[in-house]
């Protein structure tokens, strides 16, 4: 099955880990798709006050 997510590894400090799984726990989503929401909502919010980030796929 074709997808367009990748695999990358994340470092984070172990309390900030602790605490996104806390909240992902609260939405009922899991550790990754709770950082992929924060991730998509980071995008979103800089494309809204930068413009658009173009690039070549």
């Amino acid at each position: 099955m074709a997808t367009d997510k990748i695999e990358f590894t994340l470092r984070l400090r172990e309390v900030t880990a602790n605490k996104i799984a806390e909240i992902a726990n609260r939405k009922s989503r899991s550790r990754n798709a709770q950082i992929s929401t924060i991730l998509e909502q980071f995008v979103e919010e800089y494309e809204k006050e930068n413009g658009d980030i173009k690039f070549e796929y």
